[in-house]
């Protein structure tokens, strides 16, 4: 029987419809976080806490109104949360202490994002014994306590914040300011001890693309190191980095948290939910409200954070099985 030519095959009518569409990662990845429930609910809480935060205090008192013949009241129809012993609403503190929160969590994270992503990096990719000695200080610094590391940062840097704030009601009149300095000692206090782990995840990453046929063609260009680390490898180790970072938001507003309540965060007039507990822990037995908002505040931002970003690492395993 003579075989048939390939132009005798016969040819199935193939739809578009029937073909599989391709898809990217990020667009996988969200088809997944989709069907995390714990975690869209942590991200819509995220949001709204944002939301609130951000725009809440344009429709409700300050945080430095006060009425002192008012005094510290319970909850009730006007002051949904009740108010302090100095006749202040405690929903608006909330909102103000939150606003502050999130930003030490996001500024903090931010810092150690950008020198743990550049050192990691720069570490795997050139290899050898830079990679060697680089990696043994983040191991001595391992070594150290970040608690006390950061609050020995604090106390020796309180003289220069104090400056700072001297010269910015003195010299561009930022009265309304007041404690600006407190906020980016501490933004950098905590920034600089959480890079460590970020730093060991892009190292590890970028270890293991660094001889990929990308890599050896950006070589074989003539690409210098700076635009191969910049351009070519930091990009590809972005998913572990977003993954890490949406958990260090909450770990460095615990971290804030704790320093406040140490009395070495933020200090007044401003507050941050971490102060308010202090405030609250302090008159927990007469007024139980002072404790219980701030830390139910506190507590299901941290919790949602969390539930976001395991949905987050999850969702971004590109070893995960398509559906």
């Amino acid at each position: 029987m003579p075989s048939l030519s390939p132009k005798m095959l016969p040819v199935a009518d193939i739809t578009t419809e029937q073909l599989e569409q391709g898809t990217s990662l990020w667009k996988d990845a969200w088809h997944r976080l989709r069907k995390n429930k714990l975690s869209l609910f942590g991200g819509i809480i995220v949001i709204v806490f944002i939301l609130l935060c951000a725009f809440g205090p344009i429709f409700s008192q300050t945080y430095q109104d006060q009425n002192l013949d008012l005094g510290a009241v319970a909850p009730n129809a006007q002051h949904w949360l009740g108010t302090d012993t100095l006749g202040r609403d405690l929903f608006a503190r909330i909102l103000y202490g939150g606003r502050i929160s999130l930003m030490v969590g996001l500024i903090a994270s931010f810092v150690a994002f950008a020198i743990g992503v550049t050192y990691g990096a720069v570490a795997g990719f050139l290899g050898g014994k830079t990679d060697r000695v680089m990696m043994r200080l983040v191991d001595i610094m391992y070594a150290l306590p970040f608690t006390i590391f950061v609050i020995l940062l604090m106390v020796l840097m309180k003289e220069p914040s104090e400056k700072l704030d001297a010269w910015l009601r003195n010299t561009i009149h930022l009265e309304g300011l007041q404690g600006v300095g407190n906020m980016v000692l501490l933004f950098a206090a905590i920034g600089a001890v959480e890079w460590l782990t970020m730093a060991r995840i892009v190292r590890g990453q970028v270890l293991s693309i660094k001889r990929m046929e990308f890599i050896e063609a950006a070589h074989s260009l003539g690409y210098g190191r700076r635009r191969i680390i910049f351009r070519h490898i930091i990009p590809n180790v972005l998913g572990p980095v977003i993954v890490y970072s949406t958990l260090t938001v909450p770990a460095v507003m615990l971290l804030e948290a704790f320093l406040s309540f140490l009395g070495l965060g933020v200090q007044p007039p401003m507050s941050s939910l971490g102060s308010l507990i202090k405030d609250g822990s302090e008159k927990m037995e007469e007024f139980w409200w002072l404790l219980v908002f701030p830390s139910a505040a506190l507590s299901l931002t941290l919790f949602s954070l969390n539930f976001l970003g395991d949905g987050l690492r999850d969702a971004l395993d590109v070893r995960a099985s398509k559906d």
